[in-house]
């Protein structure tokens, strides 16, 4: 599998370690170079000093023909930006965006971008914790039908970074 993470954070590097110890070919996009600090000496994919919210760097990536992206910036805009960009103009039919806000998770992925929900997922599990249950709501969201030709040309406009 061919793989391109946006943002190499702590969850991102994390990300980039796991699927390149897999097996997989793995780019990894960030804006600070240092960032790349995070990935283990052994790491053998590809990491990118750029946008990713921009077309020309995640082309300059490799993204087109990847088969898993994943946006995981700290920026819910800058996430939905560019896992809409991997959608529509790079064809990649599965896109994940790191989102914080649940109303905008849902929102996404109705629009054909997959989400995962930090804020979701936190406080699930530390209901689960003292011993009450979830929220209900899920944590990763499936974008409907993660087809890039169905997906809309822009996105409803969102407000403020996570």
């Amino acid at each position: 599998m061919r793989a391109v993470i946006v943002g190499c954070g702590r969850v991102g590097a994390t990300m980039a370690r796991a699927l390149d110890t897999a097996g997989h070919d793995v780019t990894i996009v960030d804006l600070v170079t240092r960032s790349f600090d995070r990935l283990p000496a052994t790491f053998r994919g590809s990491a990118v000093r750029g946008d990713g919210t921009d077309e020309d760097t995640l082309r300059r990536a490799g993204t087109e023909g990847a088969d898993l992206f994943l946006a995981l910036t700290e920026g819910d805009n800058r996430n939905i930006m560019a896992a809409q960009l991997a959608l529509e103009a790079l064809a990649i039919l599965r896109v994940y965006a790191k989102v914080n806000d649940p109303v905008r998770a849902q929102a996404y992925a109705e629009l054909g971008i997959g989400t995962i929900c930090r804020t979701t997922m936190i406080a699930d599990a530390l209901l689960g914790a003292v011993g009450q249950a979830g929220g209900g709501e899920p944590s990763i969201r499936e974008g409907s039908g993660h087809n890039h030709a169905a997906a809309p040309a822009a996105a409803a406009p969102a407000a403020g970074e996570g």
